[in-house]
């Protein structure tokens, strides 16, 4: 933690609370860290709101914690402070540079490289949360490796733009329901928490944020085909003011005597999770030549030539 960090983030009551946590070592001051925009970076700088995001994980305390993109640690701080077994992943090295002089306490534990090309499995063989501020630029792609590990992640909070987390938590009939609302919400319940406003973060983004958290449901299975279900929400997304009848052609021919059914007339986003499940193993059932479903056949390819989230 620098004077600098204190004077430009803080209240002079803050100052008083943050020198309270053991963690914090005022004796080497630094610069701060400037905000890279190619790196979608805007740093939190209301202190009261980070805590409340690290609140988030009250829960999951006897379990390790990820956090992705900490910056100059107005997050981690309070992670650390309430206990939490955490590891951060940070790619800017100016950050990097920073936590490493400013938190001790991650010796060992700041991972100098992309979230998105981490082996999760390797550095978490058993379950882990994940948690941070998401840079903006990659937080779609942030939860579609969530998904991946949602065997070991029981947990996933943070703050994100305020339209990726309406997308998140939205449910069927609402123009934000889409593809990452399906595909999350199969596997995660997804609670909007709070919003956050523009002007505590440096340098302010030009929309609103928001803090979400995915819990884990019971679902072990879907209970149909998962890769002909990705296929089918993908390909019906893309092209969201079509019928099913129609945007679903690529995959199921017109002709196929199943899109006469009255569901074929309803567009992607009247469908909740359950139903387009059920719609999957129809489909599959459908299909003549099972093998039409492999991602790697011309059918696989036409449905995900312009996947869109």
């Amino acid at each position: 933690m620098t004077l600098n960090y204190l004077l430009y983030f803080c209240t002079p009551a803050k100052i008083s609370i943050i020198f309270k946590y053991e963690h914090i070592t005022p004796k080497k001051w630094m610069r701060l860290v400037k905000p890279k925009k190619a790196l979608g970076q805007h740093f939190l700088k209301d202190l009261q709101i980070a805590e409340r995001i690290a609140d988030t994980l009250s829960d999951y305390k006897q379990l390790p914690v990820l956090e992705i993109g900490p910056g100059m640690g107005v997050l981690t701080q309070f992670l650390l402070e309430k206990g939490h077994d955490l590891t951060v992943v940070e790619l800017d090295m100016e950050s990097v540079d920073y936590l490493e002089q400013n938190f001790p306490v991650l010796e060992g534990k700041i991972l100098a490289e992309d979230f998105l090309r981490l082996d999760l499995g390797k550095l978490f063989p058993d379950q882990f949360c994940v948690i941070g501020n998401y840079p903006y630029n990659i937080s779609s792609q942030i939860f579609f490796k969530v998904l991946d590990y949602k065997e070991h992640i029981p947990c996933c909070s943070g703050m994100i733009q305020k339209e990726v987390a309406e997308r998140l938590a939205a449910g069927p009939g609402s123009k934000t329901y889409g593809i990452l609302s399906i595909l999350i919400q199969a596997w995660y319940k997804v609670e909007y928490l709070f919003t956050v406003h523009e002007h505590v973060f440096n340098p302010p983004p030009k929309v609103k944020s928001a803090v979400i958290r995915m819990t884990r449901n019971e679902t072990k299975e879907l209970g149909c085909n998962e890769r002909l279900f990705k296929l089918i929400v993908k390909t019906t997304f893309n092209q969201r003011r079509k019928t099913l009848r129609n945007s679903i052609s690529s995959i199921l021919e017109k002709g196929n005597p199943l899109s006469n059914d009255p569901v074929f007339n309803k567009r992607p986003e009247q469908l909740s999770v359950q139903e387009f499940i059920e719609l999957t193993n129809r489909v599959e059932t459908a299909l003549k030549d099972k093998a039409d479903i492999d991602c790697g056949n011309d059918i696989a390819r036409k449905g995900a030539t312009s996947q869109k989230e």
